[in-house]
């Protein structure tokens, strides 16, 4: 597809749309910014593969993930939202305005929100995919609920496989946690807490090799490192905490990232560079909930609003 240059500066455009973007899109749009939203690969985001969110607030009895999307989309559109069907693929911020080239044309913009996300890291075995949002999960906070008194699975080692194993205890009968060495890589006073609580249980020198089930997980293969020898282990649950990749790969000679590749922001979601703002996973290695994002998003918005105002 060839290439087109866009003439217009637009005031704003925001990478993303998921509930960062779709939140800073909705502000930018009420505040006559005329926003232009460029959805990247997922519409909606990772909420979107949620099956069900129950914590977002105004939805006692919970909302779909890609429901709750399409929700933001039109909330968004309604006040003059534009979404373009197209993905950055490489961005110029040494001046301004702002060059964004996607697959299919080129913009410029005076500011720009980035909402990239973040993807957590697969294990990539059997079963994996094919059991997203029927037993396996990335984030206990969102589904722990679902596994009331029932067993789960733990995978990973350090911190955020720990806090999220002891999290899972307040809903689950037992946590399993498979790790791939004979010691944890999680603090110490983690590893304290986590093996001290009497619903949690270590599996050590083990990896997992397939997720079965017929209808939902049922039960996982695990095979020790070390001997070599296969088993089965019974579940109702399969977590997955081996780590997050956010997805800035495009800003890394522009941007000041960290040693995790998070775009380093200060407290009103601003960058190295005036007049670029980011929100939600792209910058928060810490909550990842669709209601931080959101709230980091409408940030951004108003940031860039008071730039453009002055």
């Amino acid at each position: 597809m060839d290439l087109k240059d866009s003439k217009q500066i637009e005031k704003v455009i925001i990478l993303g749309t998921g509930p960062a973007g779709l939140s800073a899109s909705l502000y930018a749009a009420r505040a006559d910014l005329n926003p232009l939203v460029l959805t990247g690969t997922q519409i909606g985001g990772q909420a979107a593969l949620t099956d069900r969110i129950e914590n977002y607030p105004g939805f006692p009895e919970g909302v779909g993930g890609a429901e709750l999307a399409d929700l933001f989309q039109k909330n968004a559109e309604r006040f003059g939202t534009r979404i373009e069907y197209d993905t950055a693929t490489e961005v110029d911020l040494s001046s301004s305005p702002f060059v964004v080239k996607t697959y299919s044309n080129s913009f410029q913009t005076q500011t720009l929100i980035i909402a990239t996300g973040a993807t957590p890291n697969k294990l990539h075995i059997p079963g994996e995919d094919e059991f997203l949002g029927k037993g396996v999960s990335y984030c206990a906070t969102c589904d722990g609920w679902f596994f009331k008194d029932k067993a789960v699975v733990v995978v990973g080692g350090g911190d955020s496989a720990l806090e999220e194993g002891i999290l899972l205890t307040r809903y689950a009968s037992s946590v399993k946690i498979i790790h791939r060495r004979d010691e944890l890589r999680a603090g110490a006073i983690l590893q304290k807490r986590a093996l001290s609580n009497p619903k949690i249980e270590v599996v050590w020198d083990s990896v997992v090799k397939e997720v079965k089930g017929s209808d939902g997980v049922e039960k996982v293969e695990l095979e020790n490192v070390k001997t070599g020898k296969r088993s089965e282990l019974l579940t109702d649950g399969f977590f997955v905490f081996i780590g997050h990749k956010p997805t800035t790969e495009l800003f890394k000679s522009q941007l000041e990232l960290d040693e995790k590749g998070y775009i380093i922001v200060d407290k009103r979601m601003r960058t190295n560079i005036p007049g670029v703002f980011v929100a939600g996973e792209a910058c928060d290695p810490l909550y990842r909930q669709v209601i931080t994002s959101a709230g980091m998003g409408a940030a951004a918005a108003i940031e860039a609003t008071r730039l453009l105002e002055n």
